[in-house]
């Protein structure tokens, strides 16, 4: 798959299928449009295309305080996933959000990649302010010369799935559900660092990780059942988010991983952890006894979710 940061690095071909968004997430929503992509320009011998944008627009904009899902690296290995041709990432900034729709087609699509269809999802909308939708995308399709297909929204339990409805999620801890979404669980990659060791004190020595972005979503504090990716091999563990109230409470929000049958050193490695379930709220115990007896507690209800995977 060719991945290109500028109109100089594709070569124009009318013959390309295009689907235009930020996709943060890949989830279940979106993979059903690049997967109707990919079908279609196989169908009709054209190439499939994905323009997709960094930063995400709403960081760009201020629109609050956005928590990604996805990182420009994560979501270009799922697009690749599914088989994609191409995909342009476009610098987003706030002149760059200032193009009207008709403009920003015309420069990237009808005169820069070349367009033969356009795939969109339902709740598509673009140009400055987003103010244009699907029902102004066809009628420039019909003006300028290339057709528009709209997919339908995917839904789960009757629930339309969605970026925003994941992130809700995840800051709840419900990453079984988020799962269900995403169609994979939801992962975190970061670098280990050094901590305080407590962990290894207590019979559980821990893994303190250091993400990759600063806008990634961490998950609601607790502990967590979880698969670890270290140098291609998969490890299960149990994870913590918070602040270790028994010990006096951090300053900062940690993140810290207790590898199963693992004692390899790995500060300074680059590690991936997939949350599979969540056992519990963080909480304060009133010994160190305590907190061992239920890190025991933790570690068995941990094998008994890992023995279902």
């Amino acid at each position: 798959m060719l991945v290109a940061n500028s109109l100089n690095d594709l070569k124009f071909d009318h013959n390309s299928i295009v689907t235009v968004g930020t996709f943060d997430g890949v989830h279940l929503g979106h993979s059903s449009i690049i997967k109707k992509l990919v079908d279609r320009a196989k169908d009709r011998k054209a190439r499939s295309v994905i323009i997709t944008f960094e930063p995400h627009p709403r960081v760009v904009l201020g629109k609050g305080n956005v928590m990604l899902l996805t990182t420009l690296t994560d979501r270009i290995e799922q697009m690749e996933s599914f088989g994609v041709d191409a995909v342009l990432v476009l610098e987003f900034t706030y002149d760059f959000s200032r193009q009207t729709a008709l403009e920003f087609y015309e420069k990237y699509l009808i005169r820069g990649i070349g367009v033969r269809e356009v795939i969109v999802g339902y709740d598509h909308m673009f140009g400055r302010d987003r103010i244009s939708n699907v029902n102004e995308l066809k009628q420039m399709g019909k003006e300028i010369g290339f057709d528009v297909l709209m997919v339908e929204p995917v839904a789960y339990d009757g629930e339309i799935i969605s970026s925003t409805k994941i992130r809700t999620l995840l800051q709840n801890g419900n990453v079984e559900k988020a799962m269900k979404f995403l169609n994979r669980p939801y992962s975190i990659e970061g670098t280990v660092i050094a901590g305080d060791r407590r962990g290894e004190s207590l019979g559980f020595p821990t893994a303190n990780i250091l993400p990759e972005s600063s806008n990634k979503l961490i998950p609601a504090d607790g502990v967590y059942c979880v698969k670890v990716s270290i140098n291609e091999q998969q490890i299960f563990g149990m994870l913590n988010i918070g602040v270790k109230p028994t010990f006096g409470s951090e300053s900062k929000q940690i993140i810290e991983v207790n590898i199963f049958n693992f004692d390899g050193d790995i500060y300074g490695k680059k590690i991936r952890v997939y949350f599979l379930k969540r056992l519990r709220d963080e909480k304060k115990f009133s010994s160190k006894e305590d907190l061992i007896n239920q890190l025991e507690r933790d570690r068995n209800e941990s094998m008994k979710i890992i023995t279902q995977q």
